[in-house]
């Protein structure tokens, strides 16, 4: 046989080898972290829900999902092992890796506009009237009566065009 026909069936075993090597690894790596699994740990199991682990067993760990609820699941089921702060941003929102305080963008954006001369100028007071559009219950009422005025007069204007227009006929007429 020629070399260059069993070329692609080579590269074919190499790279079904490859890949059954790669899934193997992942295996041991997952199968290593449910082992070093701890009482107090925090996890996700494989169906999404965080937990903290209460007890380790052979083929099983407990969990304890909430106070007072403790569920059995088996260790296949566990899809990571969570380091302490990461479990406590996830679950409670708490953040230990803030650097300072003074880093912290804040929740509005008055202070990131705020001049300062703006800060040094007196507040501004209520007694000026600002229109912010809104009108009043009898404004309102006359721009609905201008409204339909302006809708009747359109109606008209389009009747009145039809009575001009010459009607047309199937071709049929009357004269004889």
């Amino acid at each position: 046989m020629n070399t260059l026909t069993l070329l692609p069936f080579i590269v074919l075993i190499a790279a079904m080898f490859l890949m059954t090597r790669s899934a193997k690894k992942k295996q041991q790596q997952a199968a290593n972290m449910r082992n070093e699994m701890q009482p107090g740990s925090g996890v996700r199991t494989i169906g999404g829900m965080y937990a903290t682990v209460k007890e380790v067993n052979e083929d099983t760990v407990l969990l304890d999902a909430a106070p007072g609820v403790d569920l059995l699941f088996a260790k296949n089921a566990i899809g990571a092992v969570l380091t302490d702060d990461e479990y406590n941003r996830i679950v409670h929102g708490i953040e230990h890796d803030l650097k300072s305080d003074a880093d912290l963008v804040p929740d509005d954006a008055s202070s990131l506009t705020e001049t300062d001369a703006a800060a040094d100028a007196p507040a501004a007071s209520d007694d000026k009237s600002v229109d912010l559009g809104k009108k009043d219950a009898s404004e309102e009422k006359a721009d609905q009566a201008q409204a339909a005025e302006a809708r009747a007069e359109e109606a008209r204007d389009a009747e009145a065009k039809a009575d001009e227009e010459p009607k047309k006929t199937d071709g049929e007429s009357d004269a004889k």
